[in-house]
């Protein structure tokens, strides 16, 4: 392994690593949001915090983050998803941690960081969308050989 340069293997298990480790992360909160406050605990806690349309936000957010994270563990729709977690992140730190100072938002930031090189580069080779693009492309391939 050298210093200074990756191999395309390495580039991948690195887009994998970084997809494990955020959806974790996810999960985890949309997990709390969904099955320990509910609907009903995290419209409140997100009109609490002041955050706009918060029986709608709160829920949204909550699906988001759960089922979003369960899609970046198999590489699913992963720049959408990503994309989506880009704004929640961008949410939670303009409108709730802000105020606390960098300390109180490093997680989001971290979090918001690492969705928006998602969005960048996509999930990698070892995906779901990797597989199918693949199918994609044989299948645009089969269909341009036969004309």
């Amino acid at each position: 392994m050298s210093l200074f340069r990756s191999s395309p293997r390495q580039l991948n298990l690195g887009l994998a690593a970084l997809r494990l480790a955020v959806a974790t992360i996810f999960i985890r909160h949309g997990a709390q949001k969904l099955f320990v406050f509910g609907f009903a605990g995290v419209t409140g806690a997100f009109t609490h915090m002041g955050v706009p349309f918060p029986g709608l936000m709160g829920p949204l957010i909550g699906l988001l983050e759960f089922f979003g994270g369960l899609a970046l563990v198999i590489g699913l729709l992963t720049r959408l998803v990503a994309l989506g977690l880009v704004f929640d992140m961008l949410g939670a730190i303009l409108l709730v941690q802000l105020k606390r100072g960098f300390s109180g938002y490093e997680l989001e930031f971290l979090l918001l960081g690492s969705s928006l090189a998602l969005v960048l580069t996509g999930a990698g080779r070892f995906s779901v969308d990797s597989l199918i693009a693949a199918r994609r492309e044989r299948n645009a391939d089969g269909a341009s050989s036969s004309t």
